[in-house]
């Protein structure tokens, strides 16, 4: 679990690690870990994903500075961008970490907690000694609005798998003998993509729109924004929570998302026939005219009207 560094400022700070010859430069993202990596049993990655959930929701975006360098030594060949705040943005910062430090991310801790996000691992001694002093000027703020879960990928290299929005409660829906609460994202967590058609890349900025009904996923949406428009990729609701009006739901928050964004429309591939075409109709969204000749791959789109002030 960790901060990813968000752009422009972890394009810089990739830069200072090339300068330094970070050898992880490509395979890790700049980041402020939260908790060190961890072997999550398959079985056990609903409640540690239920973990950062619980503790990412109670915790407010967090204004840090970061700089200047300094290291480890002589612990460890390790160069680092210090973190600093206010006082009660660390204190935050801390109560996040012991937060996620909980259930199957539970882990003992052999040294006391330095926030910093790493420059250069590994570095010869004589690379250490000057790095502080060439860097000494290097300080800047930077917000994290999110908590990211990264994942080890072959090549050692390691991709955020989900993250979670800091200080963003779900939004309850359908309140009474149904509540539904709906959490959006910027990829879905291993659970919600199970639901789903995922892929690797999107051509945009992505999202995830994902519904819990007391804990387990009951359906979930992904696709992305780009050029005031929203695309999405693909929506599922769960067979046994289908006929509840959880779809519409769900539709209703991707619409929503997209108006956050400024976009002026929504597009979509669907049927014109069956349970996707009945809900995008009963969304308000309508078949492009035109836009296929097979039934099984038409156009859907919805103009999406700016939200009411």
């Amino acid at each position: 679990m960790v901060l990813v560094v968000p752009e422009p400022l972890a394009t810089q700070i990739d830069g200072l690690r090339r300068a330094l010859g970070d050898g992880a430069l490509g395979r890790i993202p700049p980041q402020l870990t939260l908790v060190p990596p961890v072997n999550v049993a398959e079985r056990d990655l609903s409640a540690a994903f239920a973990v950062v959930r619980s503790a990412a929701v109670a915790t407010p975006a967090l204004h840090l500075r970061l700089g200047p360098v300094t290291t480890f030594q002589p612990v460890n060949p390790v160069a680092y961008l210090a973190v600093d705040g206010e006082p009660e943005q660390l204190s935050a910062l801390g109560s996040l970490r012991e937060a996620c430090l909980s259930g199957p991310l539970d882990r003992r801790q052999d040294h006391a907690f330095v926030p910093h996000v790493t420059v250069a691992d590994e570095l010869s001694a004589d690379r250490l000694d000057r790095a502080p002093a060439v860097l000494a000027d290097f300080t800047t703020d930077v917000a994290f609005d999110a908590v990211h879960v990264l994942a080890e990928r072959p090549g050692r290299t390691w991709v955020p798998i989900a993250d979670v929005p800091l200080g963003a409660a779900p939004a309850v829906v359908g309140r009474g003998s149904l509540p539904l609460a709906l959490s959006v994202s910027g990829r879905p967590d291993a659970e919600a993509a199970s639901l789903l058609a995922v892929e690797a890349d999107a051509p945009g900025s992505p999202f995830a729109i994902t519904a819990r009904r007391e804990g387990p996923v009951v359906a979930a949406a992904w696709g992305w924004t780009a050029g005031g428009r929203l695309e999405l990729a693909d929506l599922v609701v769960a067979s046994a929570h289908r006929g509840q009006g959880v779809g519409r739901h769900v539709v209703r928050a991707v619409e929503d998302l997209g108006r956050r964004r400024a976009c002026a429309a929504a597009g979509a591939g669907a049927p014109d026939t069956g349970a996707a075409a009945s809900l995008l109709r009963a969304c308000g969204w309508a078949v492009v005219a035109g836009s296929a000749a097979a039934p099984s791959h038409r156009r859907w789109e919805r103009v999406l009207e700016a939200a009411a002030t």
